[in-house]
């Protein structure tokens, strides 16, 4: 398993704008996610086509792991052709630095460490190319819900700053690009910004920052680095900042929402609705683990029945004396309310057993008044004697 800074870069964004969040992440467990996991394989895939590119592998060894790798039950046709658009974008980006400087080198998966200025800090760069007093971080993304920009983004700047300890001293580089493959997404995009002003950015801004951000110390500040937060849900600053949106209308004499008011709570209505997201969730996991929320309980959520066997139940009903073009549509059998009119509600329920099942519903949060009885039992519950 790869081992991840206190400061990572990952989390840049979050770190240097509110510096208390590593201290109030901490304690909470690391998940990961069927998204989280692809990407590793991509990454696996993208490492394995340059080590064949650069020679740096057997043909024999990279067909045996490549075959390896596509036994991974995430693997899908077509992540290979993908992943080929990151990969062969860093060879030629190779060969352009060969041209011009027969000293290029190229590494892979390489260690990245820039805690001279955030302590511990330390990060991956999945391609590294350093040659002609330059260097290109190229960092592979492959997820397709948000675009990443390489203009200003902390992560790579890091990464940027880790190459430059690392390649400066033999190459003496003048300039750094921050290359960005979202090859499932908008393809390649690359931002350059010099040496001297990317360590003036390492002295400036995230030396300070990541000083207190290490210490606990500083800034709880809410804003669009809070998705990935672990503390998001139960953050009181993130409560108040929302709090505050809610505190827009000025004082009109109008009955309805001004133009400006209505513009103000379209801008901010994804950030309300993760809010109210988030808060939900970690309500219902202390009502889950037995806390009592005042006015509130835990229940069981709605969930519909289903057919498990629909040949098996069709051919009893058929049995019974109905037809087979009244208990199937036309090519799958009718649906439960549909059948309950034909047959009755009660005939129904003796015909069908063990041919429908009603799964468990999601547990749901809901007001105290709610007729639903509680699934979770709290120690208030212990002196209610109703």
């Amino acid at each position: 398993m790869t081992a991840h800074a206190y400061l990572s870069a990952s989390g840049s964004h979050r770190w240097l704008n509110c510096t208390k969040s590593p201290l109030l992440e901490e304690g909470f467990e690391d998940t990961t996610s069927v998204f989280a996991m692809e990407g590793t394989l991509a990454h696996e895939f993208g490492e394995l086509a340059l080590l064949k590119g650069t020679k740096k592998i057997t043909d024999v060894d990279y067909d045996i792991k490549k075959t390896i790798l596509m036994q991974d039950e995430l693997f899908y046709e077509g992540m290979i052709s993908e992943v080929e658009i990151y990969s062969t974008y860093c060879l030629e980006k190779f060969n352009e630095f060969k041209a011009k400087d027969k000293q290029s080198i190229m590494d892979i998966e390489q260690r990245l460490d820039y805690s001279m200025y955030a302590p511990k800090g330390f990060g991956t760069g999945d391609c590294v190319i350093v040659g002609d007093n330059r260097i290109e971080v190229i960092d592979l993304k492959f997820g397709k819900g948000v675009e990443v920009d390489p203009k200003e983004n902390s992560q790579l700047m890091l990464y940027g700053l880790g190459a430059l300890e690392a390649y400066d001293f033999l190459y003496d580089i003048e300039e750094v690009t921050l290359t960005v493959a979202q090859v499932r997404l908008q393809g390649i995009s690359s931002w350059t910004v010099s040496a001297k002003d990317l360590r003036e950015w390492g002295n400036m801004v995230v030396k300070p920052k990541a000083r207190l951000a290490f210490d606990g110390k500083g800034e709880t500040n809410p804003g669009d680095w809070c998705m990935f937060c672990k503390f998001k849900g139960q953050c009181k600053a993130r409560a108040d900042h929302m709090a505050n949106i809610y505190k827009l209308y000025k004082e009109r004499d109008k009955e309805t929402i001004a133009l400006e008011d209505l513009a103000y709570i379209l801008d901010h209505e994804k950030l309300i609705q993760n809010w109210l997201k988030d808060i939900s969730e970690y309500a219902l996991g202390l009502g889950l683990a037995g806390t009592k929320i005042p006015g509130y309980k835990v229940v069981e959520g709605r969930s519909n029945r289903k057919i498990t066997d629909g040949d098996g139940l069709a051919s009893a009903l058929i049995e019974k004396g109905y037809k087979a073009d009244e208990v199937y549509r036309p090519q799958e059998i009718k649906t439960i309310t549909a059948l309950e009119k034909l047959i009755g509600k009660k005939d129904f329920e003796t015909y069908s057993t063990g041919f429908i099942e009603k799964p468990e519903g999601k547990p749901t949060l809901v007001n105290d008044t709610d007729r639903r009885k509680s699934i979770v039992q709290t120690p208030e519950d212990e002196f209610d004697f109703e």
